[in-house]
């Protein structure tokens, strides 16, 4: 029985020792051995992206796979970043699992190119590589090939308008496109702009620019009320709070001095005058501070019925010749009026 025993134990010693080095010796070593190669699409490659094909193919991006040295599940995908940026803010545009290849959208490409802060509508260069990754074990990444991408937005377009009456008007920097007011376009690919913008002096000069930087300027035309791509500044006559509205397919523009109160029945001067209202340049609104009745009001410009605002829907946001707004209760309100952001003009009615 001792020698049976003892047979079994070394039976066992010579099966352990089996599989715990020559098994062991045998496996295949899991590490990164050669990177995936980017072989689609060429270097240079341009896409002028449209939100009419956003569910169409962009591109194709193929590559050669990645070796890490045994059979794995590998996750590959394709990355992108702004030239020069070094992959610091890469965003995915693809991915697929042990494959060569991956269709991505132009609606993906767009996205991916807004979120690196791309100007709609114009080319921006790009870089984009393969990441491949296995589990814990470290990624690689595939040669970088360069390309260009214009990308859109379907939000309504823009004019920006710096100037040098920026500073002394309550925006941040005098003739910076980038923090200047603006003007929207009533909707995606309209060229009808508007917008209010206050003007501390008189004569103080502007441009519009179709982007937050010194590109698609428009300046003074050859007659007034008209807009040319290369001219002098376009000048606000007197100091005021302007309407400015422009047409860049017509190359025309107006700008129309306003000055803002409220009327109706529920308003101390009733249906007959308008209660002028302050502007104030630090909070880019206008305030009043009124007794109320619980009846209506609505907001006009220069005691004049030409512009007026009301809240059809009363939800809080305005529209041009719209319905009376209900004072909830009589008494002592601030009432303010903010049309700093064009096409989205708000007010408030805050019982004291």
């Amino acid at each position: 029985m001792k020698n049976i025993t003892k047979s079994i134990i070394a039976l066992f010693a010579v099966v352990a020792l089996s599989c715990s080095v020559e098994d062991v010796q045998d496996r295949p070593v899991i590490e990164g051995i050669d990177s995936p190669v980017l072989t689609a699409p060429n270097s240079g490659a341009a896409y002028v992206l449209s939100p009419t094909n956003a569910a169409v193919q962009a591109e194709r991006f193929t590559w050669k796979s990645a070796n890490f040295g045994g059979d794995v599940q590998v996750n590959y995908a394709v990355e992108i970043d702004k030239k020069g940026n070094a992959f610091k803010t890469p965003q995915s545009i693809g991915s697929v699992i042990s494959a060569n290849q991956v269709s991505v959208s132009v609606e993906s490409m767009n996205k991916a190119a807004l979120l690196l802060k791309a100007t709609p509508f114009a080319p921006s260069e790009f870089e984009v590589r393969i990441k491949a990754s296995a589990g814990a074990l470290a990624a690689m990444y595939s040669n970088i090939i360069g390309i260009v991408v214009t990308p859109y937005t379907t939000e309504n377009p823009k004019l920006w308008v710096p100037g040098g009456y920026a500073a002394a008007s309550g925006y941040p920097k005098d003739w910076d496109p980038a923090t200047s007011p603006q003007l929207s376009a009533s909707g995606f690919g309209k060229v009808d702009f508007e917008g209010y913008i206050n003007f501390n002096d008189a004569n103080a000069e502007y441009k519009f620019t179709s982007f937050p930087e010194w590109k698609g300027e428009y300046a003074a035309g050859a007659t007034a009320g008209t807009l040319a791509l290369t001219g002098p500044n376009l000048k606000i006559p007197a100091a005021g709070y302007y309407l400015i509205v422009a047409d860049t397919e017509k190359l025309t523009y107006k700008a129309t001095a306003t000055a803002w109160g409220i009327i109706g029945d529920g308003t101390p001067a009733g249906w007959d005058n308008s209660t002028a209202m302050t502007y104030n340049k630090t909070t880019k609104v206008w305030t009043l501070t009124a007794n109320l009745t619980q009846k209506e009001m609505k907001f006009r410009a220069n005691n004049a019925w030409d512009l007026n605002l009301g809240d059809t829907g009363a939800n809080g946001t305005m529209e041009y010749g719209g319905d009376n707004i209900k004072v909830p209760s009589a008494g002592n309100y601030t009432i303010t009026l903010d049309l700093s952001s064009p096409r989205n003009y708000k007010y408030s009615l805050t019982k004291n």
